[in-house]
């Protein structure tokens, strides 16, 4: 796979839409707004050891009872996650880095209460926690320079390119006994947590396979293919409904409008401990935006589009039968068809809940529900499926474990 690039911007993606268990020379402030859109809010507290104190009259408090975060990269998701931040009470101020002066600039002119920043380096002295959405190439690096200054840290997805440096990533927070989180963002999404609950529950049966879809014309990435970009989320929703991770990957992909990135992909996992089998199909090149999540079992059959606005989840009471070999006047198979149901779900934005289960986790020293680890689950799939594309053959997920074991003897600084 090529990779270009070493510049930071921002990610590209489409995203969702809940869970169990150096300066340009202007300083500008963000406001910090009290409430997270429920009446509730979440805790945190500064490096520095200072406690958030909620303010319950929807008053803001002195800003150093609060974390100061700093979102690296301020494109498609950085922007998102800014706009999250600023209606957190755990949260005293709002940091914006990005290398990109002309955004810079606007957000400067925008934004009357924060500081703004064109370097990490520049930057750290005045935040405790970092959200980076930077392309994914400089995750690694960004990352590991923020929490060797004792800052925690939130990455996007995926958490890096390599299992080497998710390694790295993974050791330096233990050492520095900070936060690393990984923006799996549908693992806090009410759609897949019902998912969730109806392949647990057995409501489907004998969970046959699950198929994912996730395409539109575009964005076109610079710096890694459409397996890297598009498909840690779908990778990160089956591992969590099925509670695993896949025993062996194959991946098939091909260049069309782009020279040197795949733009399309086909991925097959598979659950060997469970006898399951995924599938995953990404694109920049479909004519239609689909996020479509399906799984398939012996009784009924369930649907996660979530392109709808309303019935995200439906239910199918659809199968096949078996005919009795000794029933030889009658077709192999008969089809049973029965109601379709749509579950209520009591939605609330996913990226909100995933900041504010950051800022929760810097508050009370409690290990993230998508830690370093969930993380590292999802690039070791990447990896696998990197090594699937160009040796032509599965692989045994063995084998990217084997690797994994021989990179913590590497150097930290490593890359």
């Amino acid at each position: 796979m090529t990779r270009l690039g070493n510049g930071f911007t921002a990610n590209g993606d489409s995203g969702p839409t809940e869970r169990h268990n150096g300066s340009n020379g202007k300083m500008v402030a963000f406001p910090v707004n009290g409430a997270n859109g429920n009446g509730k809010s979440a805790n945190g507290h500064a490096g520095n050891g200072k406690v958030a104190h909620e303010s319950h009259n929807g008053h803001s408090r002195d800003a150093e009872s609060g974390v100061r975060v700093g979102v690296v990269g301020c494109g498609y998701w950085g922007s998102k996650h800014l706009r999250v931040l600023q209606t957190l009470e755990s949260v005293a101020s709002v940091k914006v880095i990005d290398s990109e002066l002309s955004r810079l600039d606007s957000l400067a002119r925008s934004l009357p209460d924060g500081a703004c920043f064109a370097s990490v380096e520049e930057a750290l002295p005045h935040v405790d926690a970092l959200v980076i959405a930077t392309p994914p190439a400089t995750h690694a690096p960004l990352a590991l320079r923020a929490i060797r200054a004792g800052k925690h840290v939130l990455v996007e997805k995926p958490l890096a390119t390599s299992v080497v440096s998710a390694l790295q990533m993974i050791q330096a927070a233990e050492d520095a006994g900070t936060v690393l989180m990984v923006g799996h963002t549908f693992e806090f999404n009410s759609a897949v947590w019902k998912m969730r609950e109806l392949v647990e529950s057995g409501a489907l049966g004998q969970l046959y396979y699950i198929d994912s879809a996730r395409l539109n014309l575009g964005l076109y990435q610079g710096d890694v293919n459409v397996v890297f970009d598009l498909a840690p989320h779908d990778i990160s929703i089956i591992n969590y409904l099925l509670g695993a991770e896949p025993t062996a990957v194959d991946a098939w992909a091909s260049r069309h409008a782009h020279s040197e990135l795949e733009d399309v992909a086909y991925l097959r996992l598979q659950y060997g401990t469970m006898g399951v089998e995924a599938n995953v199909h990404v694109s920049w090149l479909d004519p239609h935006k689909v996020r479509r999540v399906t799984a398939v079992g012996s009784q009924k059959m369930a649907v996660y589009n979530d392109m709808a606005v309303e019935e995200r989840i439906r239910l199918y009471d659809k199968g096949v039968v078996v005919t009795p070999p000794n029933e030889l006047t009658q077709p192999p198979m008969t089809y049973r068809y029965g109601d379709i149901v749509s579950p209520h779900l009591e939605f609330r934005e996913p990226l909100l809940l995933e900041d504010s289960h950051f800022l929760e986790c810097i508050r009370t020293g409690a290990t993230p529900l998508t830690d370093g680890q969930n993380g590292l689950a999802v690039v070791r799939v990447l990896e696998a499926a990197e090594r699937s594309l160009y040796e032509r053959r599965p692989v045994d997920m063995s084998d990217v474990a084997d690797a994994s074991a021989l990179s913590l003897t590497m150097p930290a600084g490593a890359q």
